[in-house]
């Protein structure tokens, strides 16, 4: 893929309906969310295999009420539109994330996992 697609609350279910997601929950006044994004973007050049899917909170309020989105910024791995990972809090840091993304993009055995595996 290679890009971060933006969501609405009209097409999130559609756009993590398949395969392996990223969804960063973020908010415009939120600073730790503005401030990852540039790293968020470097994610989705790397991993091609991974859809990146930004939702911006408040446009979106009954998709992060249905998601349990309790603070920002949030980043959930969905595979085939179920969740299976999920990382928030009130700072994250680019180190953070890379390393909680690889961790929950390896299986049992340490190995990672495409998105073909299942």
């Amino acid at each position: 893929m290679g890009e971060v697609l933006e969501a609405t609350r009209e097409d999130f279910h559609d756009l993590v309906a398949e395969g392996l997601v990223m969804v960063d929950v973020w908010g415009p006044q939120c600073r730790p969310c503005i401030a990852l994004m540039p790293h968020i973007a470097k994610l989705a050049e790397e991993r091609p295999e991974l859809k990146v899917v930004k939702l911006e909170a408040p446009k979106a309020r009954r998709v992060c009420i249905e998601l349990k989105v309790h603070g920002l910024p949030t980043f959930m791995l969905l595979r085939d539109g179920q969740e299976v990972g999920r990382l928030s809090a009130p700072e994250i840091s680019p180190a953070q994330l890379r390393e909680w993304l690889a961790d929950q993009l390896k299986d049992s055995n340490g190995e990672e996992v495409s998105e073909s595996a299942g």
